[in-house]
């Protein structure tokens, strides 16, 4: 499995998002993505208190260490790549985490604007 091109929304080239905890779909620190990432974690995000809350409610908990997976679960001030259509619901819910639109990668944008992804900028 390889990843599409590491090209973020600037159209420039994609830069890492996290690597504490280490994030992104092929667990490398960036937001690359593949036909086999079916979520698409290509949106770069800062996770806020309120963010994480609302994820948990919706059904994603993001907070809660699951050693298992070798997961420590994510605090405010961690960067994730969240799955696209996650980041939207919470835009459109009023709590958007902020976005690193340098790390995040151009895929994300066929389900966010980049408008939106702007106002949420970092």
């Amino acid at each position: 499995m390889e990843p599409d091109d590491s090209i973020n929304v600037l159209g420039t080239a994609l830069a890492v998002c996290g690597m504490n905890p280490v994030t992104g779909f092929f667990r490398d620190g960036h937001c690359n993505t593949c036909a086999a990432d079916q979520g698409s974690h290509t949106v770069c995000a800062v996770m806020t208190a309120e963010f994480l809350a609302f994820s948990k409610y919706v059904g994603n908990d993001l907070s809660t260490p699951r050693p298992e997976y070798g997961f420590a679960g994510l605090k405010p001030g961690d960067a994730w790549c969240l799955c696209a259509s996650r980041f939207l619901q919470a835009h459109d819910e009023g709590c958007a985490p902020r976005v690193s639109l340098e790390a995040t990668h151009k895929r994300a944008l066929e389900i966010v604007s980049l408008e939106v992804l702007r106002e949420n900028a970092a």
